[in-house]
């Protein structure tokens, strides 16, 4: 537990996230938005502050040699039907990134899962990978 105790999320962060995941429940679109740790702080919080609707685009704005984290509700229909929505955290690691960074998010991604409220954790190595998203979402629900 002392690894989480590294990283930090400012009152302001805490409430976004819980917006976040309030206002998506229901979403009709995907709706993302990505996060990252500030090195110096070692806080977490949003890379910038758009919300993602087009996973493509989300897929642009993706670094490609440094860790983040993309929280995502993602409406979907399933095999029998029903609507559902996921919220799911993405947890992108490049295969190419800084070793350092790798252990830094590696360290603090069960943090933004608890604080974020997510049930499951998806990792992706290329941002790529997101445009095959709702496959991943529908194979594991």
């Amino acid at each position: 537990m002392s690894e989480s105790r590294l990283y930090t999320f400012s009152h302001e962060t805490k409430e976004q996230l819980r917006k976040f995941r309030l206002g998506t429940s229901r979403a009709k679109t995907p709706m993302a938005k990505i996060y990252q740790i500030d090195i110096k702080t070692q806080e977490i919080k949003p890379s910038s502050d758009e919300t993602y609707t087009d996973m493509l685009e989300l897929a642009d704005d993706l670094p490609d040699s440094s860790p983040r984290y993309i929280l995502l509700s993602y409406p979907l229909t399933l095999p029998s039907g029903r609507l559902s929505v996921p919220y799911v955290l993405i947890y992108y690691l490049p295969v190419n990134c800084n070793p350092n960074m790798r252990m830094s998010y590696a360290g603090a991604v069960e943090l933004m899962r608890g604080t974020a409220e997510v049930n499951r954790v998806i990792e992706i190595s290329d941002a790529e990978d997101l445009q095959e998203i709702e496959e991943k979402l529908k194979g594991e629900d």
